[in-house]
């Protein structure tokens, strides 16, 4: 899979590139990320990116000109990686995407058909934004980690960079773990528990260590089904359970 970020701050983008599973993704081929600069696309001798905005009011608003020209640029890079990024003959399956508090929360939900793209061009904002019709002529979408503010988009790229890269085939080292994470199937994860049997006077549930693969299966799934209700009742009151699902609700008593 492709990526092109834009960013005045590429050297960040080290924590997807040099560490973990997404640094072994693209040391295996199965990722390619490319940085870009758009100061490396402005004209004057302070390679100025920014400006007062229109109409007055405090801080500074991204000049459309040189992220413009950085996204052509990623355009052009991401066709020599077989992408498409034709959006006005609905083919594209490498969309241009600003990381903003104002797009679309990104949820697992979400993230899963992004993985089935061939790339993504990920726009990373700073200052108070970016000029408006960059966004209309340029972006395919807007994406949001959260309901707060942060100084820039590099963080949420590099959030959603790692969600999509870890549902790639062959990325992790067991694929049923990104099937078993939390939100996957509309529920929190259940606990975990790993050696030594006993920690301080807490014992691994028995029915872990029973080798009886349904009984542990309606175990987790309770788990989860609790955790849920009690943490994330909003993800509880979507919830749908399967047949089997609910009679492991209705034998743990829990509606």
């Amino acid at each position: 899979m492709y990526f092109a970020v834009i960013s005045i701050m590429p050297d960040m983008f080290a924590a997807i590139s040099d560490f973990g599973i997404t640094s072994r993704a693209i040391a295996q081929g199965k990722v390619t990320l490319d940085c870009i600069n758009p100061r490396d696309f402005t004209s004057d001798n302070y390679r100025r990116i920014d400006e007062r905005p229109f109409g007055g009011g405090p801080g500074m608003v991204m000049m459309a000109e040189p992220l413009a020209k950085a996204i052509t640029q990623a355009k052009q890079l991401a066709k020599q990686h077989g992408c498409c990024v034709d959006s006005e003959q609905n083919l594209q399956n490498c969309p241009v995407v600003y990381l903003s508090p104002q797009g679309e929360t990104l949820t697992e939900g979400s993230v899963v058909p992004m993985a089935n793209y061939d790339g993504m061009i990920l726009l990373c904002g700073r200052y108070e934004g970016v000029d408006e019709r960059l966004l209309q002529k340029y972006v395919d979408r807007q994406i949001s980690i959260g309901d707060y503010v942060l100084t820039g988009g590099e963080l949420p790229a590099m959030v959603l960079m790692d969600s999509v890269i870890r549902r790639l085939p062959d990325v992790m080292g067991d694929d049923q773990s990104a099937q078993q994470d939390s939100f996957v199937d509309g529920l929190l994860d259940c606990p975990h528990y790993t050696k030594p049997t006993e920690f301080e006077g807490e014992s691994v549930p028995d029915v872990l260590l029973s080798g009886h693969h349904a009984n542990i299966a309606k175990w987790r799934f309770v788990q989860q089904a609790t955790r849920t209700k009690n943490l994330r009742p909003d993800l509880w009151q979507a919830f749908k359970p399967s047949k089997q699902q609910t009679k492991w609700l209705t034998a743990a008593n829990i509606d």
